[in-house]
C-alpha cells in the first residue's frame, strides 16, 4: 500500500503502569509492517479523571518513566519523538478538567524527566529552582 512511507504511527498510553514489554512488541510489529519510525504519546495532565481538578504529578511522572523504559527496549533508531499531551476535557461535552495553571509543576517535572532520561533528586531540585518552589510534592496534590 505504501502507507509506511507516508505516515508514522503514534502509540498512546497515559497509564502509570503501562505494559512495557507489550509496547516493545507492538513497535516490533510496526517495524515488520514497514514502519521505520514511531511516536509515543504520554500525558502531563488531564488523563486521570473526567472531573479531576488538581494534577497528581506522581502519576504522570511514572507514565514518562514507563515510556523511557519502552524506548530503552526498542531499537535505537525507531523513536521519532514523544508527544507530551495535556488534555483539558475528555470530550466536547465534558467540563474542563485540570486547567493549565495547576498543572505547570507536572509539566515541568515531566519535561525534565524526559530530558534527563529519568527522575532524581537533582531533577527535583532543578524543577523547584525553575518554578521558585521550596518543596515539590510528587505523590500528593500540590498545595
Amino acid at each position: 500500500s505504501g502507507v509506511p512511507q507516508l505516515v508514522q504511527p503514534m502509540i498512546w498510553d497515559y497509564a502509570a503502569d503501562i505494559d512495557v514489554e507489550g509496547k516493545a512488541q507492538l513497535i516490533e510489529k510496526y517495524r515488520r509492517c514497514g514502519f521505520s519510525k514511531v511516536w509515543f504519546a504520554s500525558a502531563f495532565k488531564g488523563a486521570t479523571g473526567v472531573n479531576q481538578s488538581l494534577t497528581l504529578i506522581g502519576h504522570h511522572l511514572r507514565n514518562q518513566l514507563e515510556w523511557l523504559q519502552v524506548a530503552s527496549r526498542s531499537p535505537a533508531d525507531v523513536l521519532e519523538g514523544i508527544a507530551l499531551t495535556g488534555w483539558q476535557r475528555y470530550d466536547h461535552f465534558s467540563v474542563l478538567c485540570e486547567l493549565l495553571p495547576v498543572a505547570i509543576p507536572s509539566l515541568a517535572v515531566c519535561l525534565q524527566a524526559l530530558k534527563n532520561g529519568g527522575y532524581s533528586e537533582r531533577v527535583k531540585e532543578n524543577v523547584e529552582k525553575l518554578l521558585g518552589m521550596s518543596n515539590l510534592e510528587i505523590d500528593t496534590f500540590m498545595r
